[in-house]
């Protein structure tokens, strides 16, 4: 009879090591299951998807800090681009200029004005004249704030009976600003003026 009871109990406590075990098994399981489902999830939230030409592109979300520099320099080469794009057409000019003036401050506005009075514009339609701009690099000074940029760029101006290079050097100051579909960069164009603008070479057409 006691042999029964020694056995009894034994397999009781067989049963109550293997029940904890599984228990603890159990609950090792669904904590890896849950730590996982974090984990995917924040990988699968890292991923965006954008939309070019009917194809779903693969992007991936970063901080704003990690591409600092490379957005500064897209908004200053967008602006240089906006700013001295131009044809012999009213309507072309004033689109991109407005588009140039919508990343800059009162700086832009200023020698746009001036551009404006001195007949700059007049004699670009009058004269049929195409104006296209090369930015070749953009130095950048990270370490102030607002941040410290040149420009250096290759204007080719286009005239009916000739072809001009000119060096364009260009300098101002980044601030931040909040994004908008006119300026989705961010940043602000400060105290921008022209360092050196002057002939390379002219070629005959």
């Amino acid at each position: 009879m006691f042999t029964k009871m020694k056995n009894i109990d034994t397999a009781f406590q067989y049963m109550r090591s293997f029940t904890i075990v599984i228990v603890a098994g159990c609950l090792l399981l669904c904590g890896f299951v849950i730590f996982k489902s974090y984990q995917l999830a924040a990988i699968t939230q890292s991923k965006v998807y954008v939309l070019a030409n009917g194809k779903a592109l693969e992007a991936f979300a970063s901080e704003r800090k990690d591409n600092i520099p490379v957005e500064a320099r897209d908004h200053v080469k967008t602006f240089h681009t906006s700013f001295f794009t131009l044809d012999p057409d009213d309507k072309v000019i004033q689109a991109n200029t407005s588009k140039a003036l919508y990343l800059a401050d009162g700086s832009a506005k200023r020698q746009y004005q001036d551009l404006k009075e001195n007949g700059y514009y007049s004699n670009i339609i009058a004269g049929n004249i195409s104006q296209e701009i090369t930015v070749d690099s953009i130095a950048l000074n990270m370490n102030q704030y607002p941040f410290y940029f040149r420009c250096y760029a290759t204007q080719k101006i286009i005239r009916a009976t000739s072809v001009s290079l000119r060096s364009l050097i260009t300098e101002g100051y980044l601030r931040n600003v909040s994004r908008s579909d006119n300026n989705p960069h961010g940043f602000l164009i400060e105290r921008w003026s022209m360092i050196e603008n002057r002939d390379l070479k002219t070629e005959s057409r």
